[in-house]
């Protein structure tokens, strides 16, 4: 609107116009037209202007009134229409408080589904890899079914391939998980070789368990040798439990032939296995400051102790001495071949038991001659029975000495030999202080013939008895045999009382009851030249003649 048209409204309206006026262009085309009029027209305009009011007013009045449930419906729909935009308004504004809201949402969704895409496309190469997958996924599976089968080269194989499938792509959840399925896995297939270790086993075998332990590397080379005779120490010590004991002979027989067997087997497998030529002292002292030599030797002396204990146990009941003794030497005579000869070991267990037996046998003979002294001494000294008149404790004694120099002489170590002088010196030193005792006791009470019978009683003990058992005693104890060993003269075992009886001492308590006569002659020379013509085989001949007697 120009600056006239404004300045008219002024002058129309002193009192204000609305300002929407100035950009109608109706009122401005209304203001053109009134400058064309004459003031006569100006004049009537007023009136002209009222009555089109008028008009205009009934015309409204009219249409109103014909339409006026139109402009009801067109009222209640703007009041409708303006509720509805204060709804619009306010829920622009509310539109716009979460506008940011949204721009961020929109950002974390284009994110999330920028990753799903990703994710997506990588299940669209996972599909695309399925077989490949599987067979990793499956690794696990395939390790135990490999350890179920004793396929144990291509289970270590397939445990090596996961272990550096790892170390490649140690940032994969799916591959540690692998690796733990497989050390389970692993964990069991050492389990299975250890089990194998103890039960029987032939050399070959041994050589690839060992070498699947070895390549496992759980154990250090002093360890794995360690292990290996642990587990062979459970297989034989399973053996010799299976051993019944029913049998103290069968029980040491099986025991010795056990023991030799399955020890030899395993020191052959040990020393094929663990080279020590690489894995010597020198190594070991420089790599782990471990003489792996010590650990093998230290197990096979507690092996051969542990035999040992049982030899010295179970020979308490052995009947036959002799035949244990040639298993037991082969036995230490076999492994001196492996440098493990043991055989000094046994002599001190075998000649502790042989003498122990022999001097049980003559405390047993001294008990026995004793039982059929007091026999005698109840008998009534008026009517001397025969069985006094023919020397019968003497015989009983006889015999059962007779017995035990007969079971010494399948095996006599010399090393027993003081040991059985000393028990045959005591036994007869006994029996001779017991006739000392019966003569002091009944000596008043003895007719002639009785005191006859008793002279003679103990000439026999003096002349008989006693060089009958020297005699043995050097027919099993060769004089010269002994001399040679010892390394002295025959001379000198007299003078030492070696093999020799101190026949004194044994006469001393008895020789004033004894008639004066020439003492026999039991030296040396005299005992080496009759010794071819006495056989201790005839001892239990002689005693039976005597009991036929009786």
């Amino acid at each position: 609107m120009s600056a006239e048209q404004s300045k008219l409204l002024e002058l129309l309206f002193p009192d204000g116009y609305p300002s929407e006026w100035d950009y109608n262009n109706h009122v401005q085309d209304y203001l053109s037209k009134l400058g064309t009029y004459k003031i006569e027209d100006l004049t009537r305009e007023p009136t002209k202007l009222k009555d089109e009011a008028n008009t205009i007013q009934e015309q409204i009045q009219e249409l109103a009134v014909t339409n006026y449930k139109t402009f009801i419906e067109t009222a209640e729909c703007s009041r409708e229409l303006f509720k509805q935009f204060n709804v619009i308004e306010n829920k622009l504004d509310e539109l716009l408080d979460d506008i940011p809201k949204f721009e961020e949402k929109c950002r974390d969704f284009g994110e999330k589904s920028t990753e799903i895409n990703n994710l997506r496309k990588l299940n669209s190469l996972t599909l695309t890899r399925n077989a490949q997958l599987l067979e990793i996924l499956e690794l696990p599976q395939l390790m135990n079914s490999f350890i179920s089968d004793s396929l144990y080269e291509d289970a270590l194989e397939l445990a090596a391939y996961v272990r550096k499938l790892y170390n490649k792509h140690p940032d994969i959840p799916i591959f540690k998980s692998i690796l733990d399925d497989v050390n389970k896995a692993w964990l069991l297939m050492l389990h299975q070789l250890l089990s194998q270790l103890r039960q029987e086993l032939a050399l070959p075998k041994c050589l690839q368990i060992v070498s699947h332990l070895r390549r496992m590397e759980i154990f250090t080379e002093s360890e794995l040798r360690l292990k290996f005779l642990q587990t062979r120490d459970c297989y034989l010590k399973e053996c010799l439990k299976t051993i019944p004991r029913d049998d103290v002979n069968h029980h040491l027989t099986k025991t010795i032939e056990i023991t030799r067997v399955n020890l030899f087997n395993i020191i052959t497998q040990y020393r094929a296995i663990f080279n020590d030529d690489e894995h010597g002292p020198l190594s070991t002292i420089k790599n782990q400051n471990v003489n792996q030599n010590v650990i093998f030797y230290s197990w096979i002396n507690d092996k051969i102790f542990e035999f040992l204990t049982t030899l010295e146990e179970d020979l308490k009941g052995v009947s036959s001495i002799e035949t244990i003794l040639d298993q037991c030497m082969y036995f230490g005579l076999s492994f001196s071949k492996v440098g493990c000869d043991f055989r000094s070991l046994m002599v001190p267990i075998f000649t502790s038991r042989i003498s122990k037996n022999f001097c049980h046998s003559t405390q047993q003979a001294v008990k026995n001659f004793e039982s059929e002294h007091r026999k005698t001494k109840n008998e009534d000294p008026l009517h001397t029975p025969d069985s006094l008149l023919e020397f019968y404790p003497l015989a009983e004694f006889f015999e059962q000495r007779t017995r035990s120099l007969n079971k010494l002489r399948l095996c006599a170590p010399i090393a027993v030999i003081n040991d059985v002088v000393a028990s045959l010196q005591s036994s007869l030193l006994f029996i001779s202080k017991s006739l000392l005792v019966l003569y002091s006791q009944e000596q008043q009470a003895f007719s002639v013939n009785s005191k006859d019978a008793f002279t003679r009683l103990c000439m026999s003990f003096t002349d008989d008895l006693i060089p009958y058992i020297q005699k043995c005693l050097h027919i099993i104890f060769p004089p010269s045999h002994v001399a040679s060993k010892l390394g002295v003269n025959v001379q000198s075992l007299q003078q030492e009382g070696v093999s020799f009886l101190d026949k004194n001492s044994l006469v001393e308590p008895i020789k004033h009851l004894l008639p004066a006569k020439i003492e026999p002659d039991i030296s040396i020379d005299n005992i080496e030249n009759k010794k071819d013509n006495v056989n201790v085989s005839d001892f239990d001949k002689n005693v039976t003649d005597e009991k036929d007697k009786n």
